[in-house]
């Protein structure tokens, strides 16, 4: 279907400069100036943090997530997407599911800003982190039922860790991992991991975040100074979920692709 090929052949263009930008990308000057003064155990403290966080709610915030969005409605509207694009099979079949998929993040949006603002002006950092990521993986949950997958099951979480890092990590780590989600999707992330890949991708992933947003959680933890660090919220919101909605599109037209 050509309207297809020509969204897969968009696609690639826009990895082709993710990728020159992830492995050339450096930090600036000042942010690894203040990088060398914070102390280590910083970072480990935020490197736990981040794990907790997504363990939390792997374990117990997901069925609090769904309650969030109607579930059923959104799958049911994938199904009339999904066969529209069988049907016609057009740009604008295509557009439509696209624009469906992005729309929910301006909400999501909008309440990392007002958050992460709200307790940065108290100089609160790290308790906001489990709030934050619960909002971020809000949004992938919404992205991955409005390209027709489902989000529970051990190899779709390996999935998303995966991107998480991808879409957090520069240079080589970059390159790694964005290999290995590519790897899931033309795979069909039929592997199932084992409970100790799971861990490992937490806390690789984990680690991904608390490195990239260091300086940023460290300045939101003082008062007043700490609108800065909260304000980079939506900054890093969007960052990931353009990363995660492009690759759940890829994966969804390779899909179709292949059952037309």
């Amino acid at each position: 279907m050509k309207a297809i090929e020509k969204e897969l052949k968009k696609i690639e263009k826009v990895e082709a400069r993710l990728h020159r930008n992830g492995e050339k990308k450096t930090e600036p000057v000042w942010k690894t100036k203040i990088e060398e003064k914070i102390p280590e155990k910083v970072m480990n403290t935020l490197q736990k943090a981040f794990s907790g966080a997504f363990y939390l709610i792997f374990e117990k915030g997901s069925v609090i997530i769904e309650k969030t969005y109607q579930r059923e409605e959104i799958e049911k509207e994938f199904l009339i997407r999904d066969y529209a694009i069988g049907l016609k099979g057009g740009k604008k079949e295509i557009r439509n599911i696209r624009k469906d998929a992005v729309s929910g993040n301006i909400v999501s949006t909008f309440i990392t800003t007002v958050e992460g603002i709200g307790l940065g002006a108290l100089g609160i950092g790290l308790p906001d982190i489990v709030f934050w990521v619960s909002i971020l993986l809000r949004g992938v949950y919404e992205t991955a039922l409005k390209y027709g997958f489902a989000y529970e099951t051990p190899e779709e979480r390996m999935f998303i860790l995966t991107m998480l890092e991808a879409a957090m990590s520069n240079g080589k780590a970059w390159t790694e991992a964005n290999e290995q989600v590519d790897a899931y999707i033309q795979e069909d992330v039929h592997m199932i991991p084992s409970n100790e890949e799971l861990k490992k991708q937490i806390e690789q992933t984990a680690n991904a975040f608390a490195t990239d947003m260091l300086v940023t959680k460290f300045i939101q933890g003082l008062p007043v100074v700490g609108i800065i660090g909260g304000a980079t919220n939506p900054v890093y919101y969007n960052k990931v979920m353009s990363y995660v909605e492009l690759k759940y599109r890829k994966r969804y037209l390779l899909g179709k692709q292949k059952r037309i």
